[in-house]
């Protein structure tokens, strides 16, 4: 019995542990994401380069689309958006399947000043995966892909 309260601990104390590592992971990624919003444009909220780099990502959407995608509601969606028209970083276009929706998407402009931030925030994540070998690498990215539900072990 005291074996199994000692496993029952010692699980609980590797899971706490763990959680703290994610915390501290999610919290990196989040500072890099900020960064990478400032070299985007400083003058954005990090909020519009989430919608830039989901345009980038994804394509071309209807604002409703890209508020579920991203979490966010439909007004802030749109007052971002707005701003980042102004901007000319983001345009809107006739849908070609539905010529009365509109897509959302990202301009020349918007495109390669995404690209370039982009290139800071991953130097800056390559670098702190480099001491990792190919076996450790791989075994990462195994338990990511499990943590995030996409497949199993």
């Amino acid at each position: 019995m005291e074996d199994k309260q000692h496993h029952a601990d010692s699980r609980e104390q590797l899971e706490l542990a763990l959680g703290k590592q994610l915390n501290a992971l999610i919290s990196a990624v989040h500072a890099l994401n900020v960064k990478a919003a400032v070299r985007f444009d400083s003058s954005l909220q990090p909020a519009s380069f989430h919608i830039i780099r989901w345009l980038y990502s994804y394509g071309p959407t209807s604002a409703a689309s890209l508020a579920d995608s991203t979490a966010m509601d439909r007004s802030s969606i749109s007052r971002l958006v707005k701003q980042l028209e102004t901007l000319g970083y983001v345009k809107r276009e006739t849908s070609p399947d539905d010529g009365r929706a509109i897509l959302l998407s990202l301009t020349e402009l918007g495109q390669q000043q995404n690209i370039q931030a982009l290139k800071e925030k991953e130097h800056m994540f390559f670098e702190r995966i480099s001491a990792l070998n190919d076996n450790q690498l791989h075994e990462f990215t195994l338990i990511l892909r499990q943590l995030n539900g996409f497949s199993s072990l």
